[in-house]
């Protein structure tokens, strides 16, 4: 028997993350725009992303009744290198049609970044962003907690 893994990635560890989904060719094409590259597996009711940069294994579930969003994870993020790469991003939100919000040298958990936001079609939230000072001191952020756009935006994104 095998005692390795049957799958090479980068590093020693890889973050798997699974999501429900409510529509999995609406979610494929918003991990597609994400990732910048198509799923490496499909069945039916199941999509497999496992892009290089960023090595991650995330997998789509599609299942038939509403996904509950709220009261689980507050977002998800992919951290990039520049603003250039944020950038790319942005490019790639707007030529899907996807709406975004943009933030620049905004503070957030303590550091300075740049960043954009975008919504998958079951309510989670994503930011590409960079960190642009890593030990930025904020009161705002001591008494607010956690950061990013208010919930009225991001209702904004999904409408």
């Amino acid at each position: 028997m095998n005692t390795e893994s049957a799958v090479d990635f980068p590093g020693n560890f890889r973050v798997h993350v699974a999501l429900t989904v409510s529509n999995l060719e609406a979610s494929r094409q918003f991990y597609e725009t994400l990732l910048g590259e198509p799923p490496v597996k499909e069945r039916p009711r199941y999509a497999k992303f496992e892009p290089v940069d960023p090595s991650v294994n995330l997998t789509l579930n599609e299942i038939d009744d509403e996904v509950q969003v709220e009261g689980g994870s507050a977002h998800f993020g992919i951290q990039v290198k520049s603003v250039a790469e944020v950038h790319d991003a942005i490019k790639r939100f707007q030529n899907a049609g996807l709406k975004t919000i943009t933030e620049e040298a905004t503070t957030c958990c303590y550091a300075v970044q740049d960043k954009v936001w975008a919504v998958d079609p079951d309510g989670h939230k994503w930011e590409v962003f960079v960190v642009l000072n890593a030990d930025a001191k904020d009161a705002l952020y001591e008494q607010s907690g956690c950061c990013g756009p208010d919930s009225q935006q991001f209702t904004e994104l999904q409408l």
